[in-house]
């Protein structure tokens, strides 16, 4: 509704107007005693302009994250450099393949060969327990079914197609089944595998 004041010329005109409906028009009389009586209603404010509701488009489902790729391993750095301490302990194995046997014969190389053979041999079975990863005698034939371990057992040679695959075993494998390293002591470095030796 508008709330423009008319200015006095329109007031007047209007009244004039009024003045003779009022005497020619009951009805419209009637209206004006009302209003008088009963006072302008108030103005009704418009009713607010809803905007339409755009559709909700349907929620696509979430999809599941992939699955992380595995990480390689590190093995333990400690126990790789206390097994090399041990080796050298026993069987001076750093010793022999830092050394340089070319100007060595196969007679001395032969030699120094069994002492640490013997010292490694020692050092594995005061430390580690053995088992074969294949029951069968090597140089037997046998088939690898779909769904071997590949992590246990290496495929060799001519390799085409997809399991089942015959062939000959070459080697039975090894698996460690239980390690029996030394605890160390607080503060010990792992790292020197062996100490320098000074003579007094």
């Amino acid at each position: 509704m508008s709330t423009h004041s008319p200015n006095l010329l329109s007031r007047l005109s209007l009244a004039l107007a009024s003045f003779f409906s009022i005497l020619s028009r009951p009805g419209f009389a009637a209206d004006v005693e009302r209003l008088r009586r009963e006072g302008w209603p108030a103005p009704v404010a418009p009713a607010p302009v809803v905007a339409p509701v755009a559709p909700v488009a349907p929620v696509a489902p979430v999809a599941a994250p992939p699955a992380p790729i595995p990480q390689p391993q590190l093995a333990p750095e400690t126990a790789a450099l206390q097994l090399l301490g041990l080796l050298q302990r026993e069987a001076r194995f750093i010793d022999f393949v830092q050394e340089d046997v070319q100007a060595y014969g196969d007679a001395e190389i032969g030699a120094a060969a069994r002492v640490v053979h013997e010292g490694c041999r020692k050092v594995l079975r005061e430390h580690f327990t053995f088992e074969p990863v294949r029951a069968e005698a090597e140089g037997s034939r046998l088939t690898l079914q779909p769904g071997f371990d590949a992590a246990a057992v290496r495929v060799t040679g001519h390799v085409v197609g997809q399991p089942p695959f015959t062939g000959t075993l070459g080697h039975r494998g090894w698996r460690a089944t239980e390690t029996h390293l030394p605890k160390l002591g607080q503060g010990h470095d792992a790292s020197v595998l062996a100490q320098a030796e000074v003579e007094l």
